[in-house]
């Protein structure tokens, strides 16, 4: 199967499409994918800890996605090239930060097993092993 490039129409489909996934909208109408009453997928409002550089500008596009574990985090952050990235504020937070306007960079195949792996690592186990069964079958 020939990959395509993502997008933030992506994220909101796969993450939607999760089981027992409920979207509430933040304080600033920003969506929030939970299971369980727990994120998984959040698109964070504008931060002082994601900005530009050069201009200072607070970036408006970061998505917020948990990961697995702490090894899950570096892997996709370590690469100074790659769209994901953290900052101090999350030192120890099981999650990774994407510009949506760098979606393109990471393939639809990708992106869904990054939010599917969010999911994972936030609903129960009983839930999370359902889900796995179901796709083995």
């Amino acid at each position: 199967m020939r990959d395509r490039p993502a997008c933030i129409a992506d994220v909101h489909e796969i993450a939607a499409a999760m089981p027992h996934t409920t979207r509430i909208e933040g304080p600033k109408g920003n969506a929030i994918y939970q299971v369980g009453g727990k994120s998984f997928v959040f698109f964070r409002t504008p931060q002082p800890d994601a900005e530009d550089r050069q201009t200072g500008e607070r970036f408006t596009d970061v998505i917020m996605i948990w990961v697995e574990s702490e090894a899950d985090k570096l892997a996709l952050v370590q690469d100074p090239h790659s769209p994901f990235f953290t900052t101090e504020r999350f030192e120890g937070h099981l999650s990774v930060l994407v510009r949506a306007s760098r979606l393109a960079e990471i393939g639809r195949i990708e992106l869904t097993e990054l939010i599917q792996d969010a999911w994972l690592s936030r609903a129960s186990k009983r839930r999370g092993e359902r889900w796995l069964a179901e796709q083995e079958s």
